[in-house]
């Protein structure tokens, strides 16, 4: 059965995709196993880092299972498989611990959407990208043609989508999608996450949303979310709370 696996390594979790036999592509299973060790992954502090890995030696994820949505209807295809996966891959997106991706090998279509949900990749240097989804008469669905657009310049993006050139990990790297390449880059993968725990968990969590807020992902969410935490820090909130439990009027300081 296919699936995603939540490996605890100490304060690492690993996210092992788990479908070689089908190249790790994505099922139903494989999503609602996603949204399910997110929700773990975000309420556990001793977590810090994220990292994506996957079974097998031929694909890191070579898309979506066609057996899963090939028969749906157009309604049904754009409502469920692309909407919920969309929400799962956003989520990833906006997890406030920092995540990698390690990818081992072919990258496409949906494989591709997660890992660019990710915040930083390695790459196995026989590691390739794509976006093949026109060849079999659909389009990317999971953010492929806008956050994409977001990590590499729009001719590169049209030369993958338009024209179904594979990038491989050594240009990959030079235009800034990959951090590294490495021939174990989930070994890789895993230094980084290691050399990064010395870090404030909290000051990291604040920085990753400051870089998203800048980039205008999710800027609403991002910008309140920050204002939340300034504003729970402060004496008005704390004087509000109170008041509040003793039904009174509240004394604010603006501080």
């Amino acid at each position: 059965m296919s699936a995603i696996h939540l490996i605890p390594h100490g304060p690492i979790a690993e996210l092992r995709l788990d479908n070689p036999a089908k190249l790790n592509a994505f099922t139903p299973d494989m999503l609602d196993s996603l949204e399910a060790h997110l929700s773990v992954i975000e309420s556990d502090p001793a977590i810090r880092f994220v990292i994506l890995t996957a079974e097998g030696d031929r694909a890191f994820c070579a898309g979506a299972d066609i057996n899963a949505w090939g028969d749906l209807s157009p309604g049904d295809f754009a409502r469920f498989w692309v909407r919920d996966g969309h929400r799962r891959f956003d989520r990833l997106a906006r997890l406030s611990k920092p995540t990698i991706a390690a990818l081992s090998a072919h990258t496409f279509g949906g494989g591709l959407e997660l890992a660019i949900a990710c915040d930083i990749r390695v790459m196995a240097p026989k590691a390739t990208i794509a976006l093949p989804e026109p060849k079999v008469g659909i389009v990317p669905g999971w953010s492929g043609t806008q956050r994409l657009a977001r990590l590499l310049p729009e001719p590169v993006v049209k030369e993958m989508a338009l024209f179904g050139r594979r990038i491989g990990a050594e240009r990959a790297t030079a235009l800034g999608f990959a951090a590294e390449i490495a021939e174990d880059c989930r070994a890789c993968a895993f230094e980084i996450a290691e050399a990064a725990l010395a870090a404030s968990p909290y000051a990291t969590e604040i920085v990753k949303y400051m870089i998203h807020a800048g980039a205008g992902e999710d800027r609403s969410a991002m910008v309140e979310t920050l204002g939340s935490g300034m504003i729970a820090a402060s004496f008005d909130k704390a004087e509000g709370v109170s008041a509040f439990r003793e039904k009174r009027k509240p004394s604010f300081e603006g501080r």
